[in-house]
């Protein structure tokens, strides 16, 4: 007693300490398609991070291979000495006038040159360029620089006023701009790669673990059968396509606990399985029928009624004919359930037809108008009706219940089938009913196996899972060992 708790503590201690490992494993993995996430949408959110987290900037700038464009630095520097000469010569110096020019040469060098475009950032550019125009209030956006860049311009609307415009509306938008390195394959340099390669090492090291474990828990897999156990957990391995592994990691937070991907794995099914269900009716209801008419057409109907002898033997497991007990059971039930209950309905038909007779006699016609002669009619064809019904009763059920008269009803069947499969083998015959049996199976084709693949699919999964649910509640049911015993008489 001891060793079997101590083996289940085992058990369920070597389960825990496995949970907690799959938790780690599906963190770390989530933590890498964070990173990986991140990295691919850094270059579009970009500029987003310049405004509000610069310090993201300056750190994930180097791994992307960005740094800034050297006509737009030299710009904004530029504009920056000018600021700082203003701020110690006054705006009307000579100094502030050859900083002025400059500034005037950058703008048609930049407007002209379009530093942005090598990013794919005209929209920028353009962006730039309307609210230089919109501010100055002409259709050039080359004379709006060159108006706003000049000290007639600075000193009449206000120093002040004009740089913090500037500040504020242009030189955000000149400071998105930047050069991205090109490696020698011809694209942008990414050294990403430097931080996911821990993670890529990691995983590879957990596959090739998880490939032996499954090796040697199943020796007949071959090792790339062992591999492929868990395939998805190649995508954490490939250095392209890395958004591809948000399956890997949805797995494994499924398979650790910290995700239930129950009814989405449901709504898949159901959506794969909505997808073929159709095409597969379709197809194994027509190849059925096609099996079917191929072989009428070969013939083998006939060959089936001619060398019945030579058919392969008919195994029975359990020593009873079930036609023979299922027909018997079917009479016993119609002539000692079914007839005495519809035996009025039978009398009734009976002494009907017995009065129409009587009324197409001649005789019987004119003794009708006699006293007494019409209700003595009544009584004598109930009479007659009932006699006959219970004698025809009686009939039935000697033959049930003789012996000689079952076999005797047995022999009737016997010779009855033989006559029809004799009849049957006739050529004539066998030609019509495979020609119609040939027809009726196509006309099956058309006619009913379109509807089948025109049925709700939806539906009918619907109605397969409440089974499956009514299925799984425990039900009680109180079985019969015996059939049910017929009541006779």
């Amino acid at each position: 007693m001891y060793n079997m708790q101590q083996k289940k503590k085992d058990i369920k201690s070597s389960k825990q300490r496995n949970l907690w490992f799959e938790r780690f494993m599906a963190i770390t993995a989530t933590v890498n398609l964070g990173l990986v996430l991140f990295n691919l949408s850094y270059v579009p959110w970009r500029d987003f991070y310049l405004r509000k987290l610069p310090q993201v900037i300056q750190i994930y700038d180097p791994i992307k291979g960005i740094e800034p464009h050297r006509d737009t630095k030299i710009y904004l520097e530029t504009v920056d000495a000018l600021e700082e000469q203003v701020s110690q010569t006054g705006l009307e110096s000579s100094e502030v006038k050859s900083r002025l020019e400059q500034i005037k040469r950058l703008s048609n060098e930049m407007i002209d040159s379009n530093p942005f475009a090598g990013v794919n950032k005209s929209g920028t550019l353009e962006k730039i360029k309307k609210r230089m125009r919109s501010h100055i209030g002409n259709e050039s956006a080359k004379q709006s620089f060159a108006t706003f860049w000049s000290q007639p311009y600075l000193s009449q609307n206000g120093w002040i006023k004009e740089i913090n415009f500037f500040n504020e509306s242009i030189r955000p938008l000149i400071a998105t701009n930047y050069y991205r390195q090109i490696g020698e394959s011809g694209e942008f340099v990414d050294n990403f790669w430097i931080i996911d390669l821990p993670f890529v090492i990691l995983f590879g090291v957990e596959l090739l673990g998880r490939t032996l474990l499954i090796k040697r828990r199943h020796l007949g897999l071959s090792w790339f059968e062992a591999l492929l156990w868990r395939w998805y957990d190649i995508f954490l391995l490939l250095p392209f396509w890395r958004w591809l592994r948000i399956l890997p990691v949805l797995v494994r937070l499924d398979q650790a606990h910290l995700l239930d991907l129950q009814p989405v794995r449901k709504q898949i099914h159901q959506g794969v399985v909505a997808n073929f269900a159709e095409e597969l009716t379709e197809v194994v209801v027509v190849r059925v029928i096609n099996q079917v008419q191929g072989s009428i057409q070969r013939g083998e109907l006939t060959h089936w009624l001619s060398q019945q002898e030579n058919l392969r033997p008919y195994i029975d497991i359990n020593n009873v004919n079930e036609v023979e007990a299922i027909a018997g059971l079917l009479v016993k039930t119609i002539v000692y359930q079914v007839l005495p209950d519809i035996q009025p309905a039978i009398v009734a038909i009976l002494c009907h037809n017995i009065e129409t007779v009587f009324h197409q006699v001649p005789v019987y016609r004119n003794l009708q108008n006699l006293p007494g002669v019409g209700k003595a009619q009544t009584q004598l064809s109930e009479q007659l009706a009932t006699q006959i019904t219970t004698n025809l009763y009686k009939t039935l059920v000697s033959a049930v219940e003789d012996p000689v008269g079952a076999k005797l009803t047995s022999q009737l069947v016997e010779k009855f089938s033989e006559a029809l499969g004799s009849e049957m083998k006739e050529k004539h015959v066998l030609s019509e009913i495979q020609s119609l049996l040939f027809d009726f199976l196509e006309e099956i084709k058309i006619n009913y196996v379109q509807r089948l693949s025109q049925e709700d699919i939806d539906q009918i999964i619907e109605q397969t899972r409440q089974l499956r649910t009514q299925a799984s509640v425990p039900t009680v049911v109180e079985k019969s060992t015996t059939l049910p015993k017929i009541r006779e008489g």
